[in-house]
C-alpha cells in the first residue's frame, strides 16, 4: 500500500451539502467535464436515496477542504447505480478508487439492491480494469454516447472504440457493467 504525500491514508467519510465546494473543486481540478452541474451534485448530497463518499486528507487545512476523491451511488427500486467516481490525478495508483468502490459496494447491499450498475467510456481502460478486478460483468454498449473530452487528442493506445457513425465520430461509447449483489442474483 502507498502512503500519501503526507504519510496518512486519507479518511473515507459521508459527504453532506457542506462540502459540495470541495467536489466542484475537485472536478475542476481534474478538468472533469462528465461530473455533472453544481446543482446536480447538490442534489445528489442532499437525496437521502443517494449516498456520496469522500476520501478527505486527514491534516489538510479547511480551506482547502482536502478531498482527493469521491464517488456518487444512487438508490433504485431493486438495483443501485455508481453514478461518479473520481481521484485527484496526483493520488492514482493508490487504491484510493478501489476503496470508494467499495464503500458504494457496501452501501448498495447495505440498502439490499440486487445489483449495482455503472457506465464507463469504452476507451477508459484503467477504470474498466477496476471494475473487472471488482467482479463487474459487462452488460452492453451504448454506441456514440458520451462527448468528446476536451483537447482529447487520442494516440493510438487510447483511441477509444469505433463509434456508431460518421456523425458520431467524436463521440465514445459507454460501457454498460453491473456486479450482482443479492443471493441468486445475476448479471441477465
Amino acid at each position: 500500500m502507498t502512503a500519501s504525500p503526507r504519510g496518512k491514508r486519507p479518511m473515507l467519510v459521508r459527504l453532506t451539502e457542506a462540502d459540495l465546494p470541495s467536489v466542484v473543486a475537485l472536478e475542476e481540478a481534474q478538468g472533469w467535464p462528465m461530473g455533472g452541474s453544481e446543482s446536480s451534485l447538490g442534489a445528489s448530497l442532499a437525496d437521502p436515496a443517494a449516498a456520496v463518499f469522500g476520501l478527505m486528507e486527514r491534516d489538510a487545512p479547511a480551506e482547502q477542504g482536502g478531498l482527493v476523491g469521491y464517488a456518487v451511488a444512487a438508490r433504485l427500486p431493486f438495483e443501485a447505480e455508481l453514478q461518479a467516481l473520481l481521484v485527484d490525478e496526483a493520488r492514482r495508483g493508490q487504491g484510493l478508487a478501489r476503496e470508494l468502490l467499495a464503500a458504494v459496494v457496501d452501501q448498495a447491499r447495505d440498502w439490499g439492491s440486487e445489483r449495482l450498475l455503472l457506465e464507463v467510456r469504452a476507451g477508459n481502460a484503467a477504470a474498466i480494469a477496476l471494475y473487472r478486478r471488482a467482479g463487474f460483468q459487462e452488460d452492453g454498449l451504448r454506441r456514440g454516447y458520451y462527448p468528446p473530452l476536451p483537447g482529447a487528442g487520442h494516440s493510438p493506445e487510447t483511441t477509444p472504440p469505433r463509434q456508431g457513425g460518421a456523425a458520431d465520430a467524436a463521440r465514445e461509447d459507454a460501457l454498460l457493467m453491473s456486479l450482482a449483489l443479492a443471493a441468486g442474483a445475476t448479471g441477465d
